[in-house]
């Protein structure tokens, strides 16, 4: 059951900035040991986020793969990237990185919407929040800058 839904609203509307934070979030909660899946658009966002898990910080180091479905997912791998989460089971978060809302909420404890400044972006941003608030979701925005820490 979805305990709360994070809206991460950047500054930026760059893809790479998307992902950097995503990473940086990503890193956070396998520090906690939270089982984490982030969705991507499409295979080439998926690859990019992958490259960028081992590279955006030096000092970090967060065990992932990409998942293409339930039977590649390695249990002992606490982050998985994936191109769509039917099938994929339950996590403690789901970093989202599409502009579509998940079909079943319910199987991640919570949410990170990450959205960037892009116009259209932020539109399908403001219908996946009221979707969740009318499903009666406990909703949070923070307001990140280039340089603020999660």
């Amino acid at each position: 059951m979805t305990q709360r839904v994070d809206f991460y609203v950047l500054g930026s509307s760059t893809r790479e900035q998307r992902w950097n934070f995503a990473c940086r979030l990503t890193a956070k909660a396998y520090l906690q040991d939270l089982r984490v899946i982030i969705w991507n658009e499409s295979a080439a966002d998926a690859a990019a986020c992958d490259n960028l898990l081992w590279t955006f910080d030096d000092q970090a180091f967060v065990p992932h793969q990409i998942s293409r479905d339930a039977q590649s997912m390695d249990p002992g791998t606490p982050v998985h990237l994936v191109l769509a989460l039917e099938s994929m089971g339950s996590a403690d978060m789901l970093v989202n990185l599409c502009d579509r809302l998940p079909a079943d909420a319910a199987q991640f404890s919570r949410i990170a919407e990450i959205v960037d400044a892009d116009p259209e972006r932020r539109r399908l941003g403001r219908e996946r929040f009221k979707a969740y608030r009318d499903q009666k979701l406990t909703l949070n925005t923070h307001q990140i800058g280039e340089t603020a820490d999660i």
